[in-house]
């Protein structure tokens, strides 16, 4: 008989417990039942789709379920595939054991390395709850759950590798929760990343189509030993199924007016899309 998610993910929490910490105090978490409670008594209740809420606040994000919808469904159709394999093959070789996912969004980047060969145990956290909702729909062995890149919900020295793709960095956070010989990967825009949509989007303003992560990179190279860098750059087709997905899917649409993206939308108006992104790996 198939398992409820609610008690799937209490089977997961009660084998990997060691994981996970209190955000609040950063005590150990035990399961009672289906909630996770700390020795100070901050108490954490599985909701019926099997996933945890980890912070106390509310954050506004922009990021909805419409959007997330259409960011999942050009993932799982292959627009970071060469990204996705090249992690896979990292991941493998550096004998993964956990693998936390953060700004995980509908989890999409976790089912696609899992179907691509990811073993080890998988964690994904946003705090978008719209998107832990729909990650929690993802066909694949992980706990998702809403949680604050500030204030990890992870023991210390506990996680062997940490996903940071397209998302902020909390260093002194990523240090605390890595284990010995633990790695960050973290993946950034480059200059050429999806340059047709900032062209669409920002028409006539030529200031907003140019893009530099030159301030995230070398923060990343003062806060980490930099151990590799790999920089990928590929093109997809754009085709009248996949083109709505792709207006969508991107916050660059947030720069557009909405007579603009409407006008946009009436017209397949680009037929290629560029993949360009910088893979960093720091210990």
């Amino acid at each position: 008989m198939l398992l409820k998610k609610i008690d799937r993910s209490r089977l997961f929490l009660e084998k990997h417990h060691d994981l996970f910490a209190c955000p609040n105090c950063h005590q150990p978490l035990k399961m009672n039942q289906t909630s996770f409670i700390c020795d100070n008594n901050h108490r954490f209740d599985l909701n019926k789709k099997g996933n945890l809420h980890f912070m106390n606040h509310t954050v506004k994000t922009e990021y909805d379920k419409e959007m997330l919808e259409h960011r999942q469904q050009m993932i799982q159709s292959g627009l970071y595939q060469p990204l996705i394999e090249w992690l896979v093959d990292y991941l493998q070789e550096d004998q993964v054991s956990s693998v936390v996912d953060m700004g995980c969004g509908e989890g999409s980047f976790l089912q696609q390395l899992e179907k691509n060969g990811l073993p080890g145990t998988k964690v994904g956290f946003d705090i978008s709850k719209d998107g832990v909702a729909l990650a929690t729909n993802q066909e694949l062995e992980a706990f998702w759950c809403v949680a604050d890149i500030t204030n990890l919900p992870f023991a210390d020295k506990q996680i062997s590798h940490l996903l940071n793709i397209f998302s902020p960095s909390h260093y002194q956070e990523f240090r605390r929760v890595l284990a010995p010989k633990g790695k960050l990967i973290k993946v950034v825009p480059e200059s050429g990343y999806l340059k047709e949509l900032r062209e669409l989007f920002y028409d006539g303003r030529e200031e907003k189509q140019s893009y530099s992560n030159e301030k995230v990179v070398t923060k990343f190279a003062e806060e980490m030993t930099t151990i590799t860098t790999e920089r990928l750059t590929y093109q997809i087709p754009v085709t009248d199924d996949n083109y709505l997905d792709i207006l969508e899917m991107s916050p660059l649409k947030w720069g557009a007016s909405p007579e603009l993206r409407a006008k946009i939308k009436e017209t397949r108006k680009i037929d290629f899309l560029t993949v360009d992104v910088l893979i960093l790996v720091g210990q």
